[in-house]
């Protein structure tokens, strides 16, 4: 039985390999499958035999087989009934001749692409070498390699050959019945121009299309620009560009991409389990190519794949530094939905999840920026914020005209009078809010109706916490990011520094320091232990992430940190409120008229940080609260912490009694672990960004990935904005993560990524602090003023071009670091 028609009901897994019995399957149900034939595993077992092969692919390497296999001719008898069955296609049919092993598309391995497959064969003689080449494809380098590491021994394997008409395509693409990254309740379709080849290979951004599961509705259409297709020629095939007038032209309809919906959701319930399917579109008519379980152990968070866009986690990087569950990300969707001034735009997201860290879109603000002529002064006020650009990286702005920007962004702008009742309620809401919190996490604790607390209590205070904060944030947001530009213009960059700082923190309502403070009266005997965890028990590195255990629920917290604060901050405040009073002195004497006036925008300043750090404290309340709401959950379904691996709308769902989800859990959780595992991207992406191939390549770069190659080469210097000023050289000693602070001697400069409020305890035994995110309205350049400690943030390289164990030199007021001296590691290293 050297072949078989299609839809043969004897075309099983041993027979016609993972491939063939699944085509098998759709074509014997009555799906749009182009028609062809089988050529079995028996087909390729007696040509192995006959010539004597076995041997060989024992013991042989990949090339030794394939040549093997090459210097071979088809027994007569395989040949004839091989090209019988192509007969019955029609005289010099192009085909697609597609290899289909038996450890193939399996329901726990599915092995896509280890093997060969052959597009526009024509003739006789092609279509047998085509069959020829599949058949040595099971023992190429890459497929021996993928089998060996799942444990598939060499003589458990064949392989058939699927032989098809193959469909004319004016589009293609691939159909997930399951979306891996948006909720579960959606499908998406990817699709472009020509065979589907140049969407699997990857060598074209496809449209994407999200349609609703149970109304069968577009819900989403991302309309890519197709720049290349894969189209037939007389010897095969070959990629070429897609005329410009098509390039932005959606490939799909409405109508179209509701069809294949229908025909995914049809394959879905076949067989039985969500999939993974290739189809065709010719003269408008869906055809179905292929179809595999999603067997993938892990899912793609990646929003850079969304789009030609320039993303930065200057600033979000800051407050979430780390990977984030899925829990997380749903709830700081939620969070940035209140926060940012403006939202998505014409379906282009303000910020996304790259490889499970959060970044800003600043190609849309850019965008925002151009339709309302506000294109400079949109820069100048992000860049106290997000940071400087890289030298050469340019922003791409979103493919959408100025007027359709404007009538996209309507909507959103204004509110102003809303925004300001918001903030005559912060006094208030910062009075009550602790006793409120704990009064829900009491109620979370005794509940047995979690759904029904959630949405009447836990959920609406939760947006309360993040409507608050974005109030607090966005109140005369100018005068932040434009004051000590103005100050430094009539005293100078020392001096502007001290002028705005030394006040904020005498009576240790600057949130920020809070901890650092607090923990310093505490060692005094002024509060109690008490007092303190009640303050600051929820205040953290990673407090976002509500996965993470805040400090109060480690018994030995506070101890540990009273052992490390070795240096009472207190000398610090009293010498930079000295340094203050005389920075006022002299700014008096020289402009006593701008010095009055300027006394009072600074404290107006400073009232706005402050009310903007307590609400932030307070918010952080709620992501504490929701902690305690996911726990309670896992504890009452019986679920754990597997529950930190679904999104909050699923959590519910599971809670009601839907069970789909927790299935999702065991390739998001090895997701979270894989993406945990690399290094910290770059502060700056633009273009398509793949976490797994930059943390692969030994010649990454750390400050900026440039799809475009735009970006110039890196810069063996070290320069950022001046965060605190003075000069200072001493030891680098170079911390990955706040848990080895114990690592940072009094008197050395502490050089990181990123520092946050859990960072705080160890500036005061720092000389200085370098970091490579950051801005002037960073949470370092911030506690450093205030503390007098010289700082330069947001450099991007530091911690690339800094050595643990470096002498450095560190000049706050210019903004600068200098190796001035290497340490022996690196001496030795070298």
């Amino acid at each position: 039985m050297n072949t078989l028609a299609l839809a043969d009901p004897r075309a099983e897994l041993e027979i016609v390999g993972g491939k063939g019995e699944s085509l098998a399957r759709l074509a014997r149900a009555r799906l749009p499958v182009p028609a062809g034939f089988h050529v079995t595993t028996g087909a390729y077992r007696d040509f192995v035999s006959r010539h004597g092969l076995s041997e060989a692919i024992l013991s042989g390497d990949a090339g030794e087989i394939q040549a093997l296999f090459a210097g071979r001719e088809i027994p007569p008898e395989i040949a004839e009934d091989i090209l019988a069955a192509y007969a019955t296609l029609g005289e010099d049919a192009a085909v697609a001749v597609r290899s289909s092993a038996t450890a193939e598309d399996l329901p726990g391995m599915s092995f896509a692409g280890q093997q060969d497959s052959y597009l526009n064969i024509r003739g006789a003689a092609q279509v047998l070498d085509a069959v020829k080449r599949c058949w040595a494809s099971l023992w190429t380098d890459r497929a021996i390699a993928y089998r060996d590491r799942h444990d598939i021994p060499r003589d458990q394997v064949a392989i058939a050959v699927v032989v098809q008409e193959l469909v004319p395509a004016d589009a293609a693409g691939v159909l997930f019945t399951e979306d891996r990254v948006s909720p579960h309740d959606r499908l998406t379709i990817n699709a472009a121009w020509g065979l589907g080849e140049a969407v699997v290979g990857g060598l074209v951004t496809p449209d994407t299309i999200t349609i609703d599961r149970a109304g069968l509705t577009v819900v989403e259409e991302r309309i890519a620009s197709k720049a290349v297709m894969t189209v037939r020629t007389q010897d095969g095939t070959r990629e070429e560009p897609v005329p410009p007038a098509r390039r932005d032209e959606p490939v799909l309809t409405s109508a179209q991409a509701t069809r294949l919906a229908e025909l995914g959701l049809a394959i879905e319930e076949l067989y039985g389990r969500a999939m993974d399917i290739e189809w065709a579109l010719h003269d408008g008519r869906p055809h179905i190519l292929q179809a595999r379980p999603i067997t993938g152990q892990r899912e793609v968070w990646n929003d850079s794949l969304k789009g030609d866009y320039l993303w930065t986690n200057g600033n979000l990087g800051e407050a979430i530094p780390s990977v984030m569950t899925p829990c997380t990300w749903s709830l700081v969707q939620a969070f940035i939905s209140e926060i940012m001034i403006v939202g998505d735009l014409g379906g282009h997201p303000i910020c996304g999840n790259i490889g499970g860290r959060v970044y800003m879109n600043m190609s849309l603000t850019a965008s925002l920026g151009r339709a309302l002529g506000m294109t400079k002064k949109i820069k100048d006020a992000q860049e106290p914020v997000y940071g400087r650009l890289p030298e050469g990286v340019q922003t791409p702005l979103l493919p959408m005209s100025r007027w359709q920007t404007l009538r996209a962004a309507r909507p959103m702008l204004g509110g102003r009078r809303e925004i300001q009742k918001l903030v005559e309620r912060i006094p208030e809401y910062i009075a009550d809010a602790p006793r409120r919190t704990e009064e829900l996490r009491a109620m979370i604790a005794e509940s047995d109706d979690l759904v029904a607390l959630w949405q009447s209590e836990i959920e609406p205070r939760f947006d309360e916490c993040n409507r608050m904060l974005a109030a607090a944030a966005r109140q005369d947001a100018g005068s932040l990011v434009y004051l000590g530009a103005r100050l430094t213009k009539l005293v100078g960059e020392a001096d502007a520094t001290v002028l705005m700082s030394g006040i904020q923190a005498r009576d240790g309502r600057l949130e920020s320091l809070g901890p650092l403070l607090g923990l310093a009266r505490l060692k005094r005997g002024e509060i109690s232990r008490e007092e303190y965890v009640r303050r600051y028990g929820h205040r953290c590195p990673d407090e976002f992430e509500v996965s993470a255990a805040r400090p109060v629920e480690d018994p030995a917290w506070i101890d540990e940190q009273l052992a490390g604060l070795t240096v009472d901050p207190t000398a610090l405040l009293e010498r930079q409120e000295a340094a203050s009073a005389a920075a006022w002195r002299r700014f008096r004497e020289r402009h006593p008229r701008q010095a009055e006036k300027f006394r009072r925008q600074i404290d107006r300043w400073e009232a706005i940080v402050r009310s903007r750090e307590e609400t932030r404290s307070e918010m952080m309340r709620g992501f504490w609260m929701v902690r305690d709401f996911v726990l309670r959950a896992g504890e009452v379904s019986g679920q754990g912490d597997d529950l930190f691996f679904l999104t909050i709308e699923e959590i519910l769902g599971v809670l009601r009694g839907w069970n789909r989800p927790l299935s999702y859990v065991a390739r998001r959780r090895a997701t979270y672990e894989l993406y945990q595992a690399l290094p910290p991207y770059p502060g700056v992406i633009r273009g398509r960004f793949d976490p797994e191939r930059w943390a692969a390549d030994p010649h990454r770069r750390g400050d900026v990935f440039d799809a475009e190659a735009t970006a110039a080469p890196p810069s063996q210097t070290i320069s950022g904005f001046p965060g605190a000023a003075g000069v200072v050289e001493g030891t680098a000693r170079v911390l990955a993560s706040v848990a080895e602070g114990d690592r940072l001697g009094e008197g050395e400069i502490l050089v990181t990524t990123v520092t946050n409020v859990g960072w705080t305890l160890l500036f005061p035994r720092a000389a200085a602090v370098v970091t490579d995110v950051g801005a002037p309205l960073s949470h370092a350049a911030i506690v450093a003023r205030e503390l007098g400690i010289p700082a330069v943030v947001g450099t991007r390289n530091a911690t690339m071009l800094v050595r643990d164990g470096d002498r450095i030199r560190v000049d706050g007021s210019k903004g600068s670091v200098e190796v001035i001296g290497e340490s022996a590691r690196a001496l030795v290293l070298s």
